[in-house]
């Protein structure tokens, strides 16, 4: 039921006061007011969680609140894909020839039914804005490349009202025809967000990473690369984006992935290679889950884990993100959408445990990626859309410790998630898209 007025007190906010608890309201969807208490709160007309169906005060008991998490680098197209598309050897390489050869036997039903139920489940742990990279096979023909496009065009627009989702063609790295070229334009007038690719597959990466520069530049839209997913310290395709970035004037609007090739350098050369990308406004996504899962395959002893150096980069003001990547598929075999896990493997893989270094975690599932996605009005501020998750936890390193499965999600006026109850969706259509998405998927094994 949506409520036009709605009063939290006692909510916990991390990333706006460590310290005290805050009373916040909402009207017609939107924060009207934040204000800090003094100390605990106690208001007789207040319901707790536990019973708010007719609410119009609830009280947090001191729970974690944040404002919706934003995913900016998942795969939901490849998703749940890998009971048909294996990868025996576990390494990358494998995993781009499989999904590759297989993608050409797959429906735009089943794809679409695999981006809904994959959004659909990072919803449930909290994540309200998505970008997904979208597979662009375009050797197949353009049939076999559209299907893709045109599952998640019309995925994106069912789901509208719960997630916000961005889309992004992984361009061809194999050879870039004038053919080719035109097929991608049409693609994106059919509603893609931006550009991506994985110049560092290709055997002419400057020249691909500067077809896409002259596309964003047409389409004024931004730039999202996978880049230096490797373990070699010479892939270095991040250093011509930075100067590409630079000459087209696309500060800010291009976001660099992966970069594990970073990890590798000597701590000089990945000086150098920082100091470019902020010269050039780059911003960053690590994926520690799949990037550990994948990397330092072919090593013997020491075994290089493949994530970026996320500390150095930040240390030197570079927004970087941590985002899902891919979910049960030859590139990923687990994985469930959930940032909050993917925030702990972040700590583990980086050493980041502190106080501190918690909430930067925080932030880079919440505020760093919603700058990186350019979302309106996002965060916990006055005047701002009041979507939220509230955590059953009390504090930052409780929540990275207990990873709660009780999450309260509050978007567009209403509640869309309610924990406790005998249906956990607090809307039959989603309900529906859930049931339709997962029984589809069962189908077609």
């Amino acid at each position: 039921m949506l409520k036009q007025q709605l009063k939290l007190i006692n909510a916990n906010l991390p990333l706006l006061d460590k310290e005290k608890l805050c009373t916040l309201t909402i009207e017609n969807g939107l924060w009207t007011s934040i204000t800090k208490q003094k100390g605990y709160v106690k208001e007789g007309q207040a319901n707790d969680l536990e019973n708010m169906d007719e609410a119009t005060v609830l009280n947090l008991e001191g729970k974690i609140l944040l404002p919706g998490l934003v995913d900016a680098h998942m795969h939901l197209d490849k998703a749940f894909s890998l009971q048909k598309v294996g990868n025996s050897s576990g390494t990358l390489e494998e995993a781009v020839e499989n999904y590759s050869y297989a993608v050409k036997d797959f429906s735009k039903q089943e794809i679409k039914s695999r981006i809904i139920r994959a959004a659909l489940m990072a919803v449930s742990f909290g994540t309200t804005a998505i970008r997904t990279h979208l597979d662009f096979h375009i050797r197949w023909g353009k049939e076999v490349a559209f299907r893709t496009i045109e599952a998640a065009i019309e995925a994106k627009n069912e789901l509208k009202t719960i997630v916000d989702i961005q889309l992004f063609p992984l361009t061809p790295f194999f050879h870039f025809t004038e053919e080719e070229i035109n097929i991608l334009e049409e693609a994106m007038q059919m509603g893609l967000t931006g550009f991506g690719g994985a110049p560092h597959l290709s055997q002419t990466p400057e020249k691909d990473i500067d077809i896409i520069f002259r596309l964003a530049e047409k389409y004024d839209c931004p730039i999202d690369f996978h880049t230096d997913e490797s373990d070699d310290p010479n892939v270095r395709t991040v250093n011509h984006i930075a100067k590409r970035t630079i000459d087209y004037g696309m500060k800010g609007r291009v976001t660099v992935d992966h970069l594990c090739s970073l990890a590798a350098m000597s701590i000089e050369d990945a000086e150098k290679m920082i100091n470019k990308m902020i010269e050039a406004g780059l911003k960053a996504v690590t994926l520690p889950g799949a990037n550990l899962y994948l990397q330092g395959r072919h090593d013997s002893f020491p075994v290089r884990r493949g994530v970026t150096r996320v500390k150095e980069l930040l240390s030197k003001g570079v927004p970087i993100a941590t985002a899902s990547d891919n979910i049960h598929d030859p590139f990923h075999p687990f994985g469930r959408g959930d940032l909050l896990q993917i925030g702990l493997i972040t700590a583990y893989a980086t050493h980041m445990g502190s106080p501190t270094d918690i909430r930067t975690i925080l932030k880079m599932i919440t505020e760093i990626p919603a700058n990186i996605l350019g979302l309106n009005g996002y965060g916990i501020s006055v005047g701002n859309k009041a979507n939220f998750v509230i955590f059953d936890a009390i504090t930052p390193e409780e929540l990275f410790t207990l990873l709660p499965e009780r999450r309260w999600i509050y978007r567009n006026g209403g509640w869309l998630i309610v924990p406790g109850k005998q249906k956990s969706w607090n809307n039959p259509k989603i309900e529906r898209l859930w049931s339709h998405s997962k029984s589809y998927m069962t189908l077609t094994l």
